[in-house]
């Protein structure tokens, strides 16, 4: 285990380049492995079937073999043992009668692949053929074949008593004078075999150790040529590390998962670099429209402290002026806070956030009776139906609010705004110049206001935080002219919901 655990800490701390060449070099070796044990055991069982053929082919009828020749008092001369049987084989010439000169092994002139074969009683003696130079070693497991059925034919693996290995066929015959049963061996010297699995052993030995090397050079090229990609992800990340440049991208080929990471890693930077953009945009436009309340307010102390460290008091009218200019701009600076505050927010809800059923139509109404308040002098006509959302509730009121801000802004003293809420849509729409077709791809930017209009209050935020919100929610939010081509504006805003509150 301990071995097992060095090995795996061992793997681990190498370079993904190292370890993939070290799967790739011992996944091509375990194939070439498996591949030559196939190969190896397949040569084998076709060898080993060639020598059992061959033994098939020779005579095992006891009684073919003697021809009928054998008298009762020749098998006592037999031996007990096969060392004694050489010495007496004379007294079985009648049993062995070699007719046929390829009825023996290589000592008696046959072929590599003839056979030598040996008669066992069932008393155990042993009868070799006249010449015989070797005996089979016998085994007490082939007595079993005595009471099989006749031509009864089995194998084994066994050997001469010289140590020569051999295969074995064990057969039952009948002693032709007694007709009693008794065990005749044939075998075939299988040395030759086994010297050729040997010599194909070691040829697949080497295939497999030199496709394990070679597997291992590929290995590397493969991974090295592979991970290109990578290694340049890796220096474009390092790179931005480094010098904090966003929006560095690397090329793309192909449609793979290096391609796709790369895609993804290009799609992050160049995001990144966009809401580095937005953010120092945010931030100088912000800047900007701070400078002006900012300026007016320190403007207005100046002058007060200037009057109370000089001893000439303002006129009572004059002083309440400037105090009312003042509270005016900290009004103006406290809502533009509070909608920098609102654009601070990310872009998408995050778990936690206030989200819940939300009665569209009820916040429609609370927002109309706000905006009578801010427009006096102005009709506004409501006809909303019922509709439920899932959403931020003060964000979804906000966002009405400042859509009916922007048509109170514009609408002329006696105008009317119409409000209407039917199958999710919401619509606000104002009597006033409406907005020329040039700018209305940019009445959602942050801090944008027409250059006709600069002169009036706000800061150009309200209608971002609408669109920002209406994105929130899952809805869209749009504005152009009157439909029915008349003067004025009309504001859309479609969000997702259902007309009955779900339960």
């Amino acid at each position: 285990m301990k071995a097992v655990g060095r090995l795996t800490g061992w793997f681990r701390g190498r370079s993904l380049r190292s370890r993939l060449a070290v799967l790739t070099a011992a996944a091509v070796a375990v194939a070439i492995a498996l591949s030559a044990l196939a190969c190896w055991f397949l040569v084998r069982d076709r060898l080993y079937q060639q020598v059992k053929d061959n033994l098939r082919a020779a005579p095992y009828d006891f009684r073919t073999i003697a021809n009928g020749q054998l008298t009762g008092d020749t098998l006592p001369n037999c031996g007990t043992t096969p060392q004694q049987a050489l010495t007496k084989s004379l007294a079985t010439k009648a049993l062995f009668d070699a007719t046929h000169p390829d009825r023996g092994g290589p000592e008696r002139g046959g072929g590599p692949n003839r056979w030598d074969n040996q008669l066992v009683t069932a008393t155990g003696a042993v009868c070799l053929p006249i010449g015989a130079t070797k005996a089979i070693e016998t085994d007490p497991a082939d007595r079993s074949i005595l009471t099989a059925p006749d031509n009864t034919v089995r194998f084994r693996d066994g050997a001469f008593v010289s140590g020569r290995p051999a295969m074995v066929r064990v057969s039952k015959v009948y002693i032709v004078q007694s007709q009693e049963p008794a065990i005749m061996l044939t075998a075939q010297d299988i040395t030759g075999v086994q010297d050729s699995l040997r010599q194909l052993a070691y040829i697949l030995a080497g295939v497999a150790a030199a496709g394990v090397v070679g597997a291992g050079f590929t290995g590397r090229i493969v991974a090295r040529s592979a991970l290109k990609p990578v290694d340049r992800l890796s220096d474009a990340v390092e790179h931005i590390a480094r010098t904090e440049e966003v929006g560095t991208t690397i090329p793309v080929h192909g449609k793979d998962e290096i391609a796709r990471l790369s895609t993804s890693f290009n799609s992050m930077s160049t995001a990144l670099l966009n809401s580095r953009e937005r953010q120092t945009r945010l931030i100088a436009d912000a800047g900007h429209e701070l400078r002006t309340p900012l300026t007016s307010l320190r403007t207005n102390v100046d002058l007060l402290i200037r009057s109370d460290e000089t001893g000439r008091p303002l006129p009572a009218d004059t002083r309440t002026r400037l105090l009312g200019n003042m509270k005016a701009q900290m009004q103006e600076l406290t809502l533009l806070i509070g909608d920098l505050l609102q654009l601070s927010r990310p872009d998408s809800p995050k778990p936690g956030q206030n989200l819940a059923v939300v009665a569209l139509h009820e916040i429609a109404g609370r927002a109309v009776e706000r905006a009578r308040l801010r427009g006096p002098g102005l009709v506004f006509n409501l006809a909303v139906h019922p509709w439920y959302v899932h959403g931020d509730a003060a964000a979804l009121e906000r966002a009405v609010i400042n859509l009916l801000d922007n048509a109170v802004k514009y609408s002329p003293p006696g105008g009317a705004v119409d409000v209407s809420l039917i199958d999710g849509r919401l619509t606000v729409r104002d009597h006033g110049p409406g907005i020329p077709q040039d700018e209305l791809q940019y009445v959602f930017d942050r801090f944008w206001r027409s250059p006709s209009s600069r002169q009036l209050p706000g800061s150009g935020l309200g209608l971002s935080i609408v669109a920002q919100t209406v994105r929130d929610t899952g809805g869209e939010v749009a504005l152009g002219p009157a439909a029915d081509g008349g003067p004025g504006a009309l504001a859309s805003v479609v969000l997702p919901g259902q007309p009955d509150r779900p339960e």
